[in-house]
This record gives C-alpha cells, structure tokens and sequence, in this order.
C-alpha cells in the first residue's frame, strides 16, 4: 500500500482530512499551541486548554464547511476561538474585574532594577484590565486577537468575519480609548 502525497499547506490538510480524518493531526500539530495561548490570555490558564480543545474538535466537526477562498486555516481557527472565548465571556469579564480590583502587589527584597521594573507592571496591570474592560466586546476582541497573536489586519478580518477595514477601525479607535484611560504609560 501507498502512502499517502504529502501535503504541506494547511487548507489542502483540511481538505484532505476529509477523506482522511489523520490528516487533521497536523493542522492540530501546526496551530495548538498559538490557539492555546490566545485563550489562555483572554481567559486565564485554568481554562485556556479546555478552549483550545474545543476549538479543534470543533474545526474538525465542521471541516467540510471550511473554504479555502475566505481565508486560511489558521484564521478560520482563530475565529472558532474567538467565538468560543465570547462564549466564556463571563470568566473574561470576571478576570478583568478582578485584575483592576486588585492592588499592585508588593515586591519582594531582591535586585533594585528587578524590583522597579516589577513595580511599574504591577501598577499598571489594573487599570489596563479597567481599560480593556471598559472596551466593547467588538473592540476587545480585535485588540486582543492583535496583541495575543500575530495575525494581520487580513487574518484578523478573516477570523472575526468582518472587513479589514473594520479591523483597522475598531483597533485604532480601541487604542484611542487605550491611551485615554493609560496616559501615563505612553513611552513605556
């Protein structure tokens, strides 16, 4: 018996795994962990691999519904994330509250520079979770597909099912707000 061609790029892997569900494995290989840390970053760790999980199981269920013209894989699964994040959106809104609420924790004794530079993020982590809170659902999700992963404006359009131009807006009005609740951080 033959084995199968090989094939290199993700859209033909989808493709290909429809025939020949294995062939998923690689997407999976290829993508876990970026999807993993993105949900880790929005949602906190405890839950990021359960997300991460499901958003491959879903991919996989609905890979006969991928089409290659409206965008990568890679997107397309950044999106599936994306709306299973929005579905855990209480934790995200949870974890935001409780990161502004929280003080600035106090340093422990060690090297100055160590200790200065751990006081500055510190002290800054609750008003960012305030701000980021602050944003609406539609800009928090692009900003956070664009800090937390290196998708472009195009794969972030892809992901979200939006114009790249809407991309653009949403973010730049985003960091508008950003920079309006963090004055103090510019130059940082």
């Amino acid at each position: 018996m033959t084995s199968p061609p090989a094939v290199d790029d993700d859209a033909d892997l989808v493709t290909a795994s429809l025939t020949d569900p294995d062939r998923f494995t690689a997407v999976y290989d290829r993508h876990f962990a970026a999807i993993r840390r993105y949900a880790a970053a929005r949602l906190g760790p405890e839950v990021a691999d359960d997300v991460a999980a499901e958003t491959f199981l879903t991919a996989f269920r609905r890979r006969a519904d991928f089409d290659p013209e409206r965008g990568a894989p890679r997107a397309w699964l950044f999106g599936i994330a994306t709306h299973l994040i929005r579905q855990h959106r209480r934790v995200e809104e949870r974890r935001y509250r409780t990161l502004a609420r929280l003080g600035p924790d106090r340093p422990v004794d060690g090297p100055e520079d160590r200790v200065a530079a751990a006081v500055d993020a510190r002290d800054a982590q609750p008003r960012l979770a305030a701000a980021l809170r602050a944003l609406s659902a539609k800009e928090r999700d692009v900003v956070l597909l664009a800090a937390f992963t290196d998708l472009g404006y195009g794969e972030i359009a892809e992901a979200l099912g939006i114009p790249a131009g809407t991309v653009g807006s949403r973010l730049n009005r985003a960091r508008g707000k950003l920079r309006a609740a963090l004055p103090d951080t510019e130059g940082q």
